[in-house]
């Protein structure tokens, strides 16, 4: 099967109408939509990795995830977004606790009849369409280049070595972001593993669920001290172009970059 091609695939805009409101409209749930049986979704589930696995490229384990000594309320009142990133090196257990904490998994349900386990977000139906990569050049004992997240090993895959901050920040609308950062998170979507269930609004469920991850790795970022910046400002194909997603079934939603903030933060407090 040929890979998908947005441009081949792209529709021009109407002129009469907004596209927005179209898909508003057609994402609604309707009383009289006919579900999927439960074993039929449970089956899909089944037939479908509940990750990306990778397999064949270089593989990192994580260590246990820094300590958080921030209260939740605390870190909630004092998340912001920082004004600036300055460059500074990040430790693995601190890459592990933002990674942990914004997508890891909890606990296993197959006994109670869900064959994936849960995570630290919610999911429409416990589909869990995202996946979590990142770039970096400053995580001490890591290499420069592009990472996979896997929940299931809590383990990163390298899926290209090198520093590709530049080509990143051409990628961006605030371009320092890329040069300045940590760590830039990119978090996508697998849009038919919630579609195949709940048709447009599985769409709109994956939107919802980045938006969840994102404000983990907000709160995660505050009560370790770091300076955090989510990025709505970028150009999507070059960033799935950067990760070689198809950018239909599977393309970029949400990048947070992450990094030390040059005055220190408001109200973080210092973890290992």
């Amino acid at each position: 099967m040929d890979r998908l091609d947005w441009r081949t695939a792209h529709i021009p805009s109407n002129p009469d109408g907004e596209a927005w409101e179209l898909y508003h409209e057609n994402s609604k749930t309707n009383r009289h939509d006919a579900p999927l049986s439960n074993e039929e979704v449970r089956q899909r589930m089944l037939d479908s990795w509940p990750s990306l696995p990778y397999e064949g490229y270089p593989t990192t384990a994580l260590p246990p995830p820094a300590p958080i000594a921030l209260g939740l309320s605390d870190a909630i009142l004092g998340r912001h977004t920082a004004r600036a990133l300055a460059p500074g090196q990040m430790t693995l257990a601190r890459l592990s606790a933002l990674l942990h904490y914004s997508y890891g998994q909890t606990r296993d349900q197959t006994e109670q009849g869900y064959p994936r386990p849960f995570r630290v977000v919610p999911s429409g139906g416990a589909l869990f369409p995202l996946e979590i990569y990142f770039h970096t050049s400053r995580v001490a004992g890591l290499g420069a280049g592009w990472y996979h997240y896997s929940a299931a090993d809590n383990a990163l895959h390298c899926l290209r070595a090198g520093d590709d901050s530049r080509r990143l920040a051409d990628a961006l609308v605030q371009q320092n972001l890329a040069l300045d950062a940590s760590v830039v998170f990119v978090v996508s979507a697998m849009f038919n593993r919630s579609t195949f269930k709940y048709r447009e609004r599985g769409y709109r469920f994956a939107l919802m669920e980045a938006g969840h991850v994102a404000q983990n790795l907000c709160l995660v970022a505050q009560a370790l001290g770091l300076g955090v910046v989510p990025i709505g400002g970028f150009l999507d194909r070059q960033v799935d172009d950067l990760l070689s997603l198809d950018g239909l079934l599977h393309s970029t939603l949400y990048l947070v970059a992450v990094g030390d903030e040059p005055d220190g933060g408001a109200g973080a407090a210092a973890a290992p």
